[in-house]
This record gives C-alpha cells, structure tokens and sequence, in this order.
C-alpha cells in the first residue's frame, strides 16, 4: 500500500509503501520509480479504476464495507488552514493555545518560531501544529532537539497528551542503535521519532556527518535561544552551527524559546535566516516587516482572558533576615576591600570584588570557596601587589570561616519561612518546595543541612545541577513529579530553570539568593507558575539586610529587580525591557555596575523605567513585542485582536467518534481467524482493553520501549481527554514512569494500524457494493470515487470525494459525496444486507463514471490552481524583489572593504554564488510546491444502489 510519495534530491520519484501481506505486513519499504520502470519484469503497474473489481459484502450490516470506506475517508488530508485534531488533545487547550498552529498552517511553508513568555504551554502549542502536520501527512519522521533536562518531559507531553512517540535518543541509547547497525548505517534512519539533547549531537563530530545524510518531515528546536549566533562578527558556537545544518534538513521547522533575542539584530537574524534564509538581506539592520510572518510572540498579559481560568494568580514576597553579627563583619570587611592587583584595569561589572559580594550574598560557603580558588591562583604568581591582595582575601576567608550554621541568618530565616509561615512538613506529597540557588556550594550546604533542621530523611532531598549526566537529570525531574516518591524538596542551580515543568506537585518556590538577571528570574518562576497550575504560586525571595548602609543598598538594589518583575508580568509582559540587554549574563553584568557605581536603588529603579519607555539606549526590538494591531500577510486576523482567527473543523466520517470506529473495527478483527486476545470494549465507560496482537507488537518495537505494555500487560485506551488527564494524575501518585492509560484517538498507533487493516479489507483494485433502502430514488446507482491531486513535490494538496449519480443506467450529476451521505445517513442506521447483487448490471457504468469523476475533479483542480496562482506569483515577486536586496546590500558590503581587487572579487563571487543558490533552492520549492500535477490520483471506493 503506497503511503507517500517525494522526490529525491535528483528529482526521482520515491514511493513509500507499507507491506500488506502476510510476509510484509507493517514493513515499510521504498522504491525509486526510476529503478522499477527498468525492471520489465516486476516494474510499477498502474490500475485503471474503470477496472475496477466490483464485489459483494456478505457481512452482516456491511460492517466490512464500512470499516473498509472508513478507512479510506480517513487518508483524506484538509487543505484548509483549520484546526482538525489538535484542540481534541488530552488537554485543556485554550483558544491562544490554536493561534501558532493556525498561524503556521496559512503559511506556505510551516517554519515558525514559537516565541510565548514563559509558562504558556509553548511545547502544547508545538504538539498542536504537529497534530496537524501528521494529519496532513507532512510528519512521518520529526526530530526534536532540546536540553538535557527536558528530554523526558518533552517525550512524555507528546506521547501522553497527542500520542506522539519520541524514542529518547538519549547516550546510551545511540550506542545501543549504533551496535545493532552495520558500520554504514545511518542511526538516525533507525527510528522515524526521535528526541535527542542539542549537548549529545554537538559532542560527536560522526554524529553531524549522519545529521547531514538524514531529512526529516519536521525538526523541533527547544529552548532555541540556545543555538543562536551571539552578536555581529562574533564566531558561531557548535551550538549554532549545528542548528544551522539543521535547519536545511528537513520541509517544517518549528523554533521554541521564551527568550529568543539577546538585544543584538545578528542574534535574532540567526534564528530567522534558519526558518527563512531569504528574509533578511542585513542581519544588522532590517525591519519588523521582513520577518513578521516567521514568529509569534504573546506574553501573559496578552492571554489573561483565557488564563484567567487556568492559573491563579501568584502571590510574590521578599523575606529578610538581619545579618548577625559574623555577617556583619564579613559585610564591613567586603566593604573596605582593596583588591590592587585582581581588579586592576578591570571594566564596570568585572571587579572581582563584586563577585566576592554576590558569592556571599548566597551563602558564606560560596563566598569561602570563591576565596580560596582565587588564593590558589595567587600563590602561583606572587609580587608586591598580589601578595597585599593575597593578604585581604586570606584576612576575608577567616571572616567567612566563622560564619556557623547558627549564624548563617538566611539560612535560619529560610528554616523559619518553611516551618512557621509555610507550616511545612514534607507529610503531604503534593506539596513540595522548589529551592534555587545559582552557586553550587550552597547547593552542598543546604544539601547537606536541610535534612536534620526540617526532619527530612535524605531521600527527601534532590538535587540538580548542571554537571549531571543526562540520564541522571531526566530521573531527577521525573522523581519530583512522582507522589510516591519520597522527594519533597529539589535544590536547583540554573539548570532547572528552564523549560522545566514542576507544577504538578508544587506551588512553592524559594530563592534562596537571588539572581541579578530579570531574564533568569522569569524562567525560574515559570517552573511552578504556569499553564497547569491549578493552586496559588507562592514565589519566596531571600535576602539579608545589613547596618552597613552601601551592603544593605545593594539588596534594596537587588528588591527593585524583583519589583520590575512584578510590573512586567502586570502590565509589561517582558522584563528584559527595563535592562534592555536581553541577555541573562549582560543583565547581571548590568547590575554588578550599577552596583560597583555607588547609584541608590531608587536611581536603579528610575534608569530601569527610562529603559522600558525607550529613554536609555535604544531598544531595537520595540517592535518585537506584542501589538494588537499587526497582521500577517495571508492569513485571516481577527481584527479585534490582531490574532490569526482559530476556526475548527471536522473530516468526514461514517462513524460517531473514533471509539466507535476502533471497536467496530476491533469486533470484526475478533471474529475472524485471528483474533484479538483479552479484548474488552466498555462503551459506557470509554475504555477499550486488550493484549497486543503480535502485528501491533511488531509496529510498537520500533516505538519507544515507555509506552508498550509491559510484563504481558493489556493495552488499556481511554477516548475521553479528562480520563487521560486524571490517568496522567494517577500515574504521578502511583510512581510510575508512564500513565497506564493511552489516548485512543486519530493519530494512536492502534487507530493507525486499524485503518491500515481496513483498507484491504477488500482484494487489490475491488471496491464493494452496498444497498440501501432509503436516501435513494428508484433504480439509482452511485459511484463513490476518492481523487487526489499531488503537487509537484508529491504530496497531496487537493482531495475530493465526489459521488457520480446514475438513474435507470443514464448518468445524472456529479455531487460531493458529503451531499449524499446526508441524505442516505449512511453510517447512521443499521443496514440489513440480503447478500445479494446483479453486479453485471453495474459494469458497463464504471467507465462512465470514472470520465465523469475525472472531468469534475479537473474542475476543481483549475479552480484549486486559480486560487493558488496569485500565491504562488506573489511568491515569485517577493524572491525577485528580495534576491535583488540581498545582492544590493553584498556590494555596499563589499564596497568598503579594503583587500586588494582580485581577492575582493573572488570573495565577492563566492557570496553571490550562495546568495544565487539560496534563492534558487527556495524557488525550487515554491514551485514544485504551489503547481499541481495534470492528473489524479483516482479511485472507485464503492458503489451504493437502491435495496
């Protein structure tokens, strides 16, 4: 059975077909028509659908014919820009949850970067579009490439709430496909689905080599700020180059940050060049304009009208402890500091003093560790200058050193907030405590204290760190999500706060010292206060107030920080704006001058406030941010809102739901001679249960090994997103890996391997014939003909079901076949079969009918590629009109370089070269893309006639 067709990269044909055989069946395997036009023996044989075998089903109520045009109603692929499947997801998805998806599937080309605030749901917006995307046959093989720590929450929210399978392509595991698999295979080729960490592929310099001889349908990019080039002539990371290379390998690219610009238009060019490489013809200087269509960006306040029922509101406070007096030495001893050699020529927010500073302003533990490797470093090259340093920093680390537990006064506060004011036991499962802290020695300290002071076993204590193994952060992040586990508190560095979801058994969070970066504030609190959380966030900051005045100004300082963040998720949206330098490490940087400046916190707040009304340096992403008055260019806004207007829709279908469909199906399948074994089917209920037929089985070994049964378990499905929900809910209480529970709908590997059962439920090229007694007048007969129309690239851009009507032999009209299964309800009744047809009367009709169906069908193809021309001439002018820009800007560029002429020259030709093939590549696209093949696919699919 043909399941797609494309082109290879020299313009052959490759058909993909899976085995329907007894010896094939489930194998997928892939001819070049080239090659099998050759072979006279066994080449490619088109049918002739006038050829059709018409035949008869003696099933009781034509269940195998139904089952049979069921199947083939369901290869049928919108063509529309509507939602189909995605907002049936085990979700509660919310209207702004639609928008990316509609956005993305009004566009020529599904390549967006998804751009929302932290805690929106980007990856359930990204598991809509590609809900789509598979049902519109565009997601065979997906790539998604993401931290190390979020591998398997990503792999989970596809698979429990889209039943997406992502084998985790985790080290070990490549290992273990790379042993399997001859020396010359390619492990990306092994597994259609995969998920793998952006660390793991840049290690391996072979692995970038089989990145480049794989292609994907779609290919996800997580936390894609990640992979961005820093800044105008500043070398790409491995990060970058390898997103970069991957960016070409594959038709959809789908871009996920909260943070997707550091302040510099090179940096966010580089995002934009890899979703579209002719949009930008100067990656230092281009408009909102040139790239409007390749992102969407909302932040809360933008969607407060539908969250408003799904989050509650958060309730932020700062807590203080006074300095006891060991503190305050340390405190007057920082303040005094004179580093004459260390901090030398040193830039404003460099000074190793403020490093000093900041290190104890998390913990005296950090800031002794943070002495003492820099006495390390001064024994090895000591003069005058470095041994008077040496001196105050060795006078320093005494002070540190006896600062105790008893006197640690944050320590003890946080002691006081989680007994007395959180009244916090670590008795109730679901209430557990985030902690963070971006020094990993205090990580140790409190690792190792928090045990005996809130009389917690050690188990109940996580850490996570960016030092783990990836493997080890996965079980970390899965362990706190586990209501039987005995974790109640996870201590976090940096690494946690990204992308992180750690509100399903948690509303509180502590800072434990605070970030001087508004960008890491926001990613650490989006752990807990997000799309999902069902109790009230209560976000908790530390800090330690001092007598010693400029010590005690650098945390009111610090508490305006916190104040702006507050402000931004109010009224903002971004809190990048107010420090204008959209960088997490450049922000720090900005408050550690601020700080080594003298300036009082209230001149920090009202410079933070200039940044935001664009009085300070210019911000050159003003127009980055959410405006309800922008549109995109072909696609339908709602002009209320300035958002892409969400509509839905439904295929057609002779059955009432899904369920219905797989336990008709299933009880077929359990009647003939290989049954399914254990099956259960509760309507009622909405479950179905059985054990894997060994067909299926050998389909879900190729799928990840989390979601098969194990232990010889049965399959247990549910069609009713709450029941998944509450599944996925129990599974946490439960300490299990996986819900039990899967969801039975379109896009399930059970639903996929039925429909393909069903298709051949009849032989090769036959098509049944059923009567009915009602919706039909006397002796009509009805041809039902499904017909596709490819593009040029081989995939299927226009379908049409149509319905050619004969009456006493003679043909009458040709209708859409929505038409007639209104009027016959078929589907809707059950349908008494006598077993008994003239099939001869029908033959001679079948060639008739098929002139007929082909003749409509052209009819609409002329009027599909009518309304495709103006698109795809608009296409054309757009590439001119740009190909002639980026051309332009190459030779200003070139114009004031001062090499000799002849290198000038080659270096210029070598730009236009790329600049030329660029172009012609996307050319190449737009129009294999946008022009549809002469012919059709065409097929009889079933005859109706009157009982």
């Amino acid at each position: 059975m043909v399941k797609s067709v494309a082109l290879s990269s020299d313009g052959d044909r490759i058909i993909e077909a899976v085995g329907v055989s007894e010896f094939l069946r489930g194998r997928r395997i892939r001819f070049l028509e080239e090659l099998e036009k050759k072979d006279r023996k066994r080449g490619l044989q088109v049918l002739k659908p006038e050829e059709t075998h018409l035949v008869i089903d003696e099933t009781s109520g034509y269940v195998r014919s139904l089952l049979f045009v069921e199947a083939n109603l369901k290869q049928t692929i919108p063509e529309d820009g509507r939602i189909y499947w995605g907002h049936k997801a085990a979700m509660d998805a919310l209207n702004y949850q639609l928008i990316p998806a509609t956005k993305a599937l009004q566009m020529p080309r599904q390549r967006l970067l998804i751009a929302d605030a932290v805690g929106l749901g980007k990856t359930l917006e990204c598991g809509i579009l590609v809900t789509e995307l598979i049902g519109r046959g565009k997601g065979r093989r997906i790539l998604v490439v993401t931290t190390k720590s979020m591998m398997g929450q990503f792999q989970k929210e596809f698979w429990l709430r889209f039943t997406i399978p992502l084998v985790r392509l985790d080290s070990e595991e490549i290992q273990r496909v790379r042993s399997r698999l001859p020396g010359n295979h390619n492990p990306f080729h092994y597994y259609d689905r995969t998920i793998i960490s952006i660390d793991t592929l840049k290690q391996d310099r072979e692995y970038r080599s089989y990145l480049e001889q794989a292609h994907w349908d779609i290919i996800i990019i997580d936390e894609a700020h990640n992979v961005a080039r820093r800044g105008k002539g500043q070398s790409a990371s491995q990060r970058a180059k390898l997103a970069e290379r991957l960016a070409t390998r594959s038709d959809t690219l789908i871009l996920l940050s909260a943070t997707p610009h550091d302040g510099k238009p090179e940096s966010f060019a580089s995002l934009m060049n890899m979703l579209d490489p002719t949009a930008i013809a100067n990656e230092s200087n281009y408009t909102k304009n040139d790239i409007h269509d390749l992102y969407l960006r909302r932040f809360k306040k933008d969607v407060l009208r539908d969250l408003n029922q799904s989050i509650p509101e958060r309730n932020v406070e700062p807590v203080e402890a006074i300095a006891s007096p060991p503190e305050e030495a340390v405190f007057r001893k920082l303040h005094d500091l004179q580093l004459v050699s260390i901090d030398r020529g040193k830039s404003a927010g460099q000074l190793f003093k403020t490093t000093l500073l900041k290190a104890f302003l998390s913990s005296p533990a950090a800031g002794l560790e943070t002495v003492q490797n820099r006495l390390k470093t001064l024994q090895k090259k000591l003069d005058i200058s470095t041994e008077l340093d040496q001196a105050e920093l060795t006078d320093l680390a005494a002070g540190l050193a006896a600062i105790d537990q008893g006197s640690f006064s944050k320590y003890q506060r946080l002691i006081q907030l989680i007994k007395t004011e959180f009244q916090w036991t670590g008795k109730d499962p679901k209430d557990r405590l985030v902690i963070f802290t971006g020094r990993l020695e205090t990580l140790r300290f409190l690792e190792a204290e928090l045990p005996q002071d809130l009389r917690l076993k050690p188990e109940a204590i996580a850490r996570l760190d960016g030092g783990m193994a990836d493997i080890d952060q996965v079980e970390i992040v899965e362990k706190f999500g586990y209501e039987n586990s005995p974790v109640r508190i996870l201590i976090a560095t940096e690494v946690a706060s990204e992308g992180l979801n750690l509100h399903y058994l948690s509303h509180k969070l502590i800072h434990f010292d605070i970030p001087w970066s508004l960008m890491t504030l926001q990613q650490r609190n989006g752990r807990i206060d997000r799309y999902g959380q069902t109790r009230k966030p209560e976000i908790r900051y530390l800090l330690t107030r001092s007598q010693v005045e400029r010590m005690d100004e650098v945390e009111r300082i610090i508490k305006v920080l916190l104040t702006k963040d507050e402000q931004a998720i109010k009224n903002i949206g971004d809190p990048s704006v107010f420090m204008g330098v959209f960088d997490p490490e450049k922000e720090e940087n900005l408050t550690a001058a601020a700080i080594e400046s003298g300036v009082s916190a209230a001149d920090f707040a009202e410079e933070l406030d200039r940044n935001a009304k664009g009085e300070g340096d210019v911000d050159i992403f003003s127009w980055f941010e959410s405006e309800s008055g922008d549109t995109d260019e072909g696609v339908s806004m709602d002009s209320s809102q300035g958002e892409p207007l969400v509509e839905t829709g439904s295929l057609l279908s002779l059955f009432p739901s899904i369920f219905q469909f797989t336990a008709t199906a299933l009880r077929f399948i359990n009647s003939q001679t290989s049954p399914v074994h254990n099956l259960q089917i509760n309507e009622d209920e909405g479950f179905i249960e059985l054990q894997l037929p060994q067909e299926l089985k050998s389909r879900y070994d190729r799928l990840p090994k989390e979601i098969q049964p194990q232990d010889n378990r049965l399959l247990y499905l549910s069609d009713r997103p709450e029941d998944m929900m509450r599944a996925m809910e129990q599974a946490r209480t439960e300490d299990a890996d996986w819900s039990a529970v899967q969801y039975l709908w379109e896009l399930h590997p059970l639903v996929e391997w039925i429909s393909d059962r069903c298709l051949f439920y009849f032989g090769r090229h036959q098509a049944p014939v059923i009567q009915l007694s009602q919706g039909l007048e006397s002796d009509e007969v009805i041809f039902i003909c499904f017909g596709s129309f490819p593009n040029r690239r081989g995939t299927s851009v226009l379908n049409r079901w149509v319905s050619v009507i004969f009456k006493q032999g003679k043909f009458q009209r040709v209708e859409p076949f929505a038409e007639t299964q209104k009027r016959t309800e078929l589907g809707l009744h059950e349908l008494p079969n006598s077993g008994t047809v003239n099939i001869d009367d029908l033959l001679p009709l079948r060639s008739p009918a098929i002139q007929q169906a082909r003749q409509y069908l052209q009819q609409e193809r002329q009027r599909f590629q009518d309304q495709l021309n103006p698109q795809l001439e608009a296409q054309r002018e757009r590439l001119e009109r740009l190909q002639g820009y980026h051309v332009e800007q190459l030779e200003l560029r070139w114009e004031s370089d001062n090499i000799s002429a002849n290198l000038k020259q080659d270096k210029q030709q070598k730009e236009r070269h790329k600049i030329d093939k660029i172009f012609q590549d996307y050319r190449d696209w737009v129009e294999l893309s946008m022009t549809t093949e002469s012919e059709p696919y065409l097929k009889l699919i079933f005859v109706i006639q009157q009982a």
